[in-house]
């Protein structure tokens, strides 16, 4: 199983995860075109950098080519929202690097009023990117939204972003979003967080690390202050984790693959301003004898007595084509005798953000049970064999070489029996006696 972990010891923001993200192996190009997509005049400068020795990338979004970070001036309205710099800018700390000088408010650049969470999502949704990616990002945008609702006690449309809502930020997530589901993993990892510690001007006043809305978006996860007085977690980083829903602890077993490591904009002495990423196959799938092949899967469950079974079925037929590995419709008895229907999706853990999305949008659900659970499945191949009535496709499930199930594919049988007039089960018994005659008579099979 193809796993990700994330080293957060010096925090995270998103354009570090950018940079770990194309260090670790996501074509560039993959993060390009999502900013393209956008349309927002936007484009990306990727550099190799050197922070504290180690060599990393470095991502920064360009507008109008020049830094979309430097060619922004943030002006707050109520309901206030971010603080007022950037992760990877000092923020009037006594060991303020050089570079923050780059945040200085310059009146000549384009004033930008902050973005609405339905702006927002537009922007996304008109997009010309793939469904997962689209639902990733306004997800994240979601997040970050209800954590500034719940801070200032007000409906979350009512939220205005500045910093986050600016063209540097909505590129970070959405590009991210564009990577995390290029790099096709199972299930996310990730270390506790490393906050920092110090304080930061906010629009709100002047805050301990982590600021408000971050410290909201990372509640529940392990986090601590270590090593220097820096802000090192953006509310924009803390979104992507909660997109993520990593498991936290060390490092699992795993064989890695790649390391890609993402630099901040900070150049600290002695302190690496860097997030790793670590990609490759769990060890348990690889090296631990078992009876089968063993990996992490979330579930989406939710039960319903008050849905058209029309939308049921619409819902099920658009979570497979997010990638859904099984949905399953099954009747139950509910409250006050209630007729409903029990939906349950099964998912990769990296895709359970955008399914559950769609269950929340297009259902009346008011939440969903969620849980990871485990399978184990056979291997998995096709084989061809020919018929009276065309070429039939087998599905063969084996464990370690020795085949323990066989069965002809449903719609090939189906098409080939609408094609002479006959029973499907007919072109079935044709297919599986043909198999049987390709199978060597040492070969076990059921």
């Amino acid at each position: 199983m193809r796993i990700a972990y994330l080293d957060c010891f010096a925090g995270i923001a998103g354009d570090m995860f950018l940079g770990a993200l194309i260090d670790a192996g996501v074509p560039p190009q993959v993060l390009r075109d999502a900013t393209a997509a956008l349309g927002v005049g936007a484009s990306l400068k990727i550099e190799k950098v050197d922070r504290s020795g180690i060599s990393c990338t470095k991502v920064h979004v360009l507008e109008g080519g020049r830094l979309a970070e430097q060619s922004q001036h943030t002006h707050t309205r109520q309901p206030e929202t971010q603080h007022q710099h950037k992760t990877g800018q000092a923020h009037d700390h006594p060991h303020a690097e050089p570079e923050a000088s780059a945040h200085s408010h310059n009146h000549e650049h384009a004033h930008t009023h902050g973005r609405s969470l339905t702006a927002i999502r537009t922007l996304i949704r008109t997009a010309a990117l793939a469904e997962p990616v689209k639902l990733t990002a306004i997800h994240a945008f979601e997040l970050l939204g209800e954590s500034e609702a719940r801070i200032h006690n007000v409906p979350v449309d009512d939220i205005h972003f500045h910093e986050v809502g600016a063209v540097d930020a909505i590129i970070d997530i959405v590009a991210a979003s564009a990577g995390i589901h290029h790099l096709n993993v199972a299930a996310w990892h990730c270390s506790p967080i490393n906050v920092g510690s110090g304080t930061v001007v906010c629009a709100h006043g002047t805050f301990p690390v982590p600021a408000p809305a971050t410290a909201e978006l990372l509640r529940g996860f392990p986090t601590y202050s270590a090593h220097v007085e820096q802000e090192l977690v953006t509310p924009t980083g803390a979104a992507l984790l909660r997109v993520l829903e990593p498991v936290f602890g060390p490092q699992p077993p795993m064989r890695v693959e790649q390391i890609g490591y993402g630099a901040g904009t900070r150049n600290s002495k002695g302190f690496p301003n860097v997030v790793r990423l670590s990609v490759g196959e769990a060890i348990d799938a690889i090296e631990i004898p078992g009876p089968s092949q063993s990996e992490s899967v979330t579930v989406l469950e939710t039960a319903l007595d008050d849905l058209s079974p029309q939308i049921l079925a619409h819902v099920a037929e658009a979570a497979l084509t997010l990638g859904a590995l099984d949905v399953m419709l099954t009747p139950v008895i509910m409250k006050k005798g209630r007729p409903g229907t029990l939906l349950t999706v099964l998912c990769k853990p990296s895709g359970s953000a955008a399914l559950e999305r769609l269950i929340l949008n297009e259902t009346s659900t008011l939440g969903l049970r969620i849980r990871q659970d485990r399978r184990s499945c056979l291997d998995r191949r096709h084989a061809t064999v020919s018929t009276p009535y065309g070429d039939i496709r087998i599905k063969i499930g084996s464990l370690a070489g020795e085949t323990l199930n066989a069965a002809p594919e449903f719609e090939d049988c189906r098409a080939a029996a609408a094609k002479h007039l006959i029973a499907v089960k007919q072109v079935q018994q044709a297919a599986i006696a043909a198999y049987l005659q390709l199978v060597p008579p040492n070969e076990g099979h059921s």
